[in-house]
This record gives C-alpha cells, structure tokens and sequence, in this order.
C-alpha cells in the first residue's frame, strides 16, 4: 500500500510516518521544496504520477496564540489552500482512502464539557484562533462533502479525527510561534542555563487543556483508518463524521507549567502576565466514540513530557554562553 503522508516533517506526520513503517506501508513523502501544497498544479501532477492509495493529510501550518494572532491570513489562507489542494486532486486521481486531521479548536469557545463531536458549529469560536479553526472545520467539512457526494458512485471513504492539544518528538520550540508545551520546555530550559531567577508566562494560568502524546495520536489515526465503511458509519454520521481524540483528562495551564519546570530542573519561580489572553478557559473532549473500537491513550502526562524533553535536548543545539539567555526566558 502506498500511503501519502503530507507534513511528514511536522510531529503529527513524523509520529504517523513512524506507525505507518511499523505496519509495514509504503511511506511516500515530499519535502515543500519537492512539493509545494498551496501550489494546486504541483499538487496534481503528483496525485497524477504517483498512484497513490491513501493519504493522510498532517500538513498545516500551526502555532499557539502568539502566532495565531499575529498571522491570521497566513493562517486561513494556507490551511484552506493546504486542505482543498489535497483532498480535492487525491479525489482527481481516484484516491480511495483519506484522513483529516483537524484540532480540538474547530469546537465553540464556550462548549459544554467534555466536548462531544455534535457541538461542532454550535457556537462561537475562540477569536484568538478563530482563521486557523475555520480552515480546519472547512477540512473536515470537505471530507463529509465529498462522501456525501462521492461516496457511493466513486468508492471513496474519506475520514477526520480531531485530536485535542498534542505534544511529543518532533515539535516545533520556537519562544513565540510554538504550542504550550514546546514553548514551556524551551523557556524553562533557557532559564535553567542562564539562572535566571523568574519565568513569566502568558495567562493567568487557570485556563484547563488536555494534552495528547502525538505517538497514541498516531495509533488512534490508524485505528481509525481501519475500521471497516459498516463500523466507521456506525461511529459517526454524515454531518459529523469526525472522531475526537484525547486522554479524557485536562490539568490547568499553572499545573502544566509545575510538571514542566520540575521535568527540566528549573528552580526558579514563576510569574503570570495577566495582561495575555488565555484562550478558551477550558478544551476537553469527550472520546466515547474512540472508546468504543477500544483505542485509548497509554502515555501518562509526566511520562511524556519527560520523554519531550529528552527529545528536546537532542534536537535544540545546546547554548554554551549564560548571556544569550535571559531576555528569551524572561519574554
């Protein structure tokens, strides 16, 4: 089987990449400079040429609040583009087989809790996320149109999982354009470095979020993929044919940011800048549908924040002058 990961050098697609070549398929990947997703030609003479059998679509451009509110054209402009681009030239080339992944974000600001897929488009949105949760909706939305459409007459099962806030090897640590976790690992090590006595972080900390390690993702993404049509059906329906993915279980931001200084070793203390929005004051899923075709996450918080950072130290090269740090750990 010849299956397309696209974004295959994000963490989503490097973990998805990993179980794919545990289960013996074929991985086909490009790097942007082999193909560019916004540019729909490329895009289709790849569909056209490679023969394909299923796609996982990982690629997307992602950041936490700081990026989403700083690039929200970039944000929309290229998921949109990214989602259609794929979906609709896999379909061109008779591509059989799809999944979307999305973000816990497609869901309204204020959603009861735990969050359950039939509340998609029930209310409104986060605002400090709100282009990059549209073109993710939009994504799955495409999936569901194109089996409504499609489905019957050319064969097609094109599927979505929305997993919650996702960490592990392989993220992205940049101090400003990253997500919670990497950025938290990143300053609290900088920190350590340099000694310096305090963190300020964004938030008053009380907001709640579950965490995700990207490797049970990846597994749940695959079990997903092979349910059959009849038990995939069963799951979901034609207006929400998405399946949530997470641990069923949310901490506070402060309690993260404590798991997080005590797994990199920094002893100093800790600031709140109440001045930063905190987003949505809590996201977590309800994974009663995963539940049910017996996928669950294994990796327990800690455990897989100690594997993040262990991986971070790997791949960030190590900064040997005090100096450099301190305005980074105090931003």
């Amino acid at each position: 089987m010849r299956t397309f990961v696209a974004g295959h050098r994000g963490m989503v697609g490097q973990a998805v990449s990993r179980r794919l070549s545990e289960l013996g398929h074929e991985v086909v990947t490009r790097t942007r400079a082999e193909l560019d997703l916004l540019d729909q030609a490329a895009v289709a003479r790849f569909f056209q040429t490679e023969h394909i059998d299923e796609v996982y679509l990982a690629a997307a451009k992602v950041g936490g609040i700081h990026a989403n509110m700083t690039y929200p054209a970039q944000f929309i402009y290229e998921n949109l583009t990214i989602a259609t681009n794929v979906t609709h030239q896999a379909f061109l080339a008779g591509v059989k087989r799809l999944l979307f992944l999305g973000s816990s974000c497609i869901y309204p600001r204020m959603a009861e809790q735990p969050i359950r897929e039939e509340y998609l488009l029930n209310g409104k949105l986060e605002p400090t996320n709100e282009p990059y949760a549209i073109a993710k909706i939009a994504g799955l939305k495409l999936c569901e149109s194109y089996n409504r459409q499609y489905g019957a007459t050319h064969g097609i099962d094109y599927r979505s999982v929305m997993p919650t806030n996702l960490y592990g090897p392989g993220d992205n640590y940049h101090l400003e354009n990253s997500h919670v976790v990497p950025a938290l690992i990143q300053r609290f090590h900088l920190a350590k470095i340099s000694n310096a006595p305090s963190v300020l972080i964004w938030g008053s900390g009380r907001a709640r979020r579950e965490f995700l390690y990207v490797d049970d993702m990846a597994a749940g993404c695959l079990d997903v993929m092979n349910l059959s049509r009849a038990e995939y059906e069963q799951h979901t329906d034609p207006m929400r044919g998405h399946i949530n993915l997470g641990t069923g279980e949310d901490v506070s931001i402060a309690e993260l940011t404590e798991l997080i200084r005590d797994v990199v070793g920094y002893t100093g203390s800790i600031r709140y800048d109440l001045a930063q929005p905190d987003g949505a004051p809590r996201k977590l899923l309800d994974v009663s549908r995963a539940a049910t075709f017996g996928w669950h996450a294994t990796v327990p918080l800690a455990e897989g924040l100690r594997r993040t950072y262990a991986d971070y130290q790997k791949a960030i090269r190590p900064i040997e002058e005090p100096d450099q740090a301190p305005t980074a750990a105090h931003a």
